[in-house]
């Protein structure tokens, strides 16, 4: 076979059968003439033939490996060494038919050219890319699941005093609005009674589930408004955190005072936004409740609060993005709807279920928290432990301030959790659809990070 440059392997043997690394020894340039073999020496003739500088048994062709006279011929040549390997590359396969590395299959035996490393192909034995620069929290990459929800919790380690002082200015204030609305206004004007009652008619449980609705309705508003700032404040330090930098509380508060107006509209055209899903979807119960079908209209009207449940959560996701576009880039309401629409396009279902795991491990965490202060405020109120049970049964002042602290220290746990997971999802999403890993590689100072090596050929 004729040897091809460029598909012959580094060390292999020429296709004249021969071993690689094997020597021969160099015949005289001259000789007398009387010192010619006149024909091949014969095996069993006399190995002391005069007149000849050649042993008359002579091992196999391919098989010498020094001239005669400087080796035993009793001995047989030790085989020649195999080539180191490459660096990287993993071992040198063994040489198959015709000496062409890999097995029977020919170059890199079965499947083809892949003989080079192990099983694979060529690059097989290669490491893989070098890990993606890690300035701060998360890898400078397309992140995991994993890799969020850690990036949040290492967050709040790096920055704990930042962290812990944003939570819990913005979870005092809010459960303190909270409390005064329950223990001033909603206790008196709420009436759930019907709801543990299984003599009371379909119309009478509708009825009270709208009063609990419309009771935790400004209680949701309070708790929503004070998510978004925290979540406002804490997008500047979880941006910080992605770049390794610090951040003090005064730089946090600079930094999203001059947003807050328009986070605030922002939030005010999404009620908007929702309250009127929630009536239209509720709109034909009501109006056959209405014209006297009381019964079709109670079922329409709990088709529409499925719907619209659905609904406006599908509105949540794909605007879930919104917050961290408005405050991190600067955008106004209308720019930043749009850029949350366009990162959550085709990743609806991704954000759904990284923010539904990261919400169950915060509440799950919390309630860990919360739940012993409420059974502690209600031993402590006038119904009692038992009295929780009950959907009728109203606590006092105390019931609602102790269950209040545990509500304090369980939101400094949800806040900076909730305000992570969504920061970093809006990087995540623009690392994946904008390579926004190389200008946050550039904000951290890193040196040609993203650049081809010299001398590299693309896609080698």
């Amino acid at each position: 076979m004729k040897d091809t440059p460029g598909w012959a392997s580094p060390g292999s043997a020429p296709s004249d059968g021969q071993e690689p690394g094997a020597s021969h020894p160099a015949e005289p340039a001259a000789r007398p003439a009387g010192d010619q073999p006149a024909e091949q020496p014969d095996s069993s003739a006399n190995p002391q033939r005069p007149g000849t500088k050649w042993s008359e048994e002579q091992p196999p062709p391919g098989q010498w490996s020094a001239p005669a006279g400087l080796q035993n011929p009793a001995q047989p040549p030790p085989p020649p060494p195999p080539p180191p390997p490459a660096q990287n590359w993993g071992p040198y396969p063994p040489a198959g038919p015709g000496g062409h590395p890999g097995g029977p299959a020919g170059y890199g035996g079965p499947g083809g050219y892949g003989g080079y490393g192990p099983p694979g192909g060529w690059g097989a034995g290669w490491g893989g890319p070098p890990p993606a620069a890690k300035p701060g929290v998360i890898p400078l990459r397309p992140l995991g699941v994993g890799e969020i929800l850690d990036g949040a919790v290492a967050t709040m380690r790096a920055h704990w005093r930042t962290v812990l002082g944003i939570s819990l200015t913005v979870a005092i204030v809010t459960e303190v609005f909270i409390v005064l609305l329950q223990g001033l206004i909603l206790n008196d004007a709420t009436d759930t009674a019907a709801l543990g009652d299984p003599s009371a008619t379909a119309d009478e449980q509708l009825n009270a589930m709208g009063d609990a609705m419309r009771a935790s309705g400004p209680v949701l508003l309070i708790s929503l408004i004070g998510t978004v700032v925290a979540t406002a404040l804490l997008t500047t330090v979880t941006s910080r955190a992605v770049l390794g930098k610090p951040v003090t509380l005064k730089e946090a508060w600079r930094d999203a005072r001059p947003q807050l107006p328009r986070l605030f509209g922002l939030i005010f055209l999404l009620m908007l936004i929702a309250a009127g899903i929630v009536l239209v979807c509720l709109l034909p119960g009501i109006l056959a409740s209405a014209a006297g079908n009381t019964d079709g209209g109670a079922a329409l009207k709990a088709f529409g609060i499925l719907g619209s449940i659905v609904l406006v959560l599908w509105l949540l996701i794909r605007f879930c993005l919104a917050s961290p576009a408005l405050m991190l880039e600067k955008q106004g309401i209308k720019k930043a709807l749009s850029r949350s629409a366009k990162l959550t396009r085709g990743a609806w279902w991704r954000v759904f279920g990284i923010q539904l795991l990261a919400l169950l491990i915060a509440n799950i965490i919390a309630m860990i928290v919360v739940v012993p202060f409420a059974l502690l405020g209600a031993a402590l109120s006038d119904g009692g432990i038992s009295g929780m049970v009950e959907a009728s049964s109203d606590y006092g002042w105390t019931y609602l301030i102790v269950s209040g602290i545990g509500s304090v220290i369980g939101s400094m746990i949800t806040f900076p959790i909730a305000a992570g997971v969504i920061v970093l999802l809006y990087i995540d999403q623009r690392i994946r659809r904008e390579a926004l890993d190389l200008d946050l590689a550039r904000a951290a100072g890193l040196q040609d990070y993203g650049s081809p090596i010299p001398g590299a050929t693309p896609g080698s």
